[in-house]
C-alpha cells in the first residue's frame, strides 16, 4: 500500500509540475472552437403573401445561384406581409445569397417557357439584373462577428 501511495503522489507532482511549467506559448497553438457569427437577412418587396421565403447562402462559386446542393445553407422560411428577416449561424468569410418568393412553395424558382422568372427574386448587394444572374463575386459580402445584417430587395420581371 506504501509502495501504491508513493507512485499516486510521484505521478501527481509529475503532472502539477508539467502543468505549471508549460509556457503560455505551448498551450497558445491548441485548435480554438469554431466560431460562428450570425448572419441577420432581410428580405423586402413580397407582392403577396403565398408560399415561402427561399433563401440559399453559397460559400463559393461551386453551383452558384441555382445548385442547392452546392450551397453552404439554405430551405424555406414561412413570412407574412411584404417582408421577412432570417437569422442564421455561420462561419466568419465571403457568402453570395440568392432569395426567392416560392410563391406555389415547390422549393424552386419557377420560369416561363422563355426562362424569365414568375416568381420574385432578389440578391445579395441587390446588383442589376437584366437577363442572367450576377456572379458570385457580384453578390458576394463579408461576413464577421458578432453580426452582419444585409437587405434583399426582391424583383419581380
Amino acid at each position: 500500500m506504501n509502495l501504491t501511495l508513493t507512485r499516486c503522489t510521484t505521478l501527481a507532482a509529475a503532472f502539477l509540475t508539467a502543468t505549471l511549467i508549460t509556457p503560455r506559448a505551448a498551450l497558445a497553438h491548441q485548435t480554438p472552437a469554431a466560431t460562428t457569427c450570425t448572419l441577420v437577412v432581410h428580405i423586402d418587396g413580397f407582392r403577396n403573401e403565398k408560399g415561402d421565403a427561399g433563401l440559399s447562402v453559397f460559400s463559393s462559386s461551386d453551383g452558384w445561384p441555382d445548385n442547392n446542393d452546392k450551397a453552404f445553407a439554405h430551405g424555406p422560411h414561412p413570412f407574412t406581409g411584404t417582408a421577412t428577416t432570417i437569422k442564421l449561424q455561420v462561419p466568419p468569410g465571403r457568402y453570395a445569397l440568392v432569395a426567392i418568393h416560392d410563391e406555389n412553395s415547390n422549393h424552386k424558382l419557377d420560369k416561363n417557357m422563355f426562362g424569365i422568372p414568375k416568381e420574385g427574386f432578389g440578391f445579395s448587394n441587390n446588383p442589376h439584373v437584366v437577363l442572367t444572374a450576377p456572379s458570385f463575386d457580384t453578390a458576394a459580402i463579408p461576413v464577421a462577428c458578432p453580426t452582419t445584417e444585409t437587405t434583399i430587395h426582391l424583383i419581380y420581371k
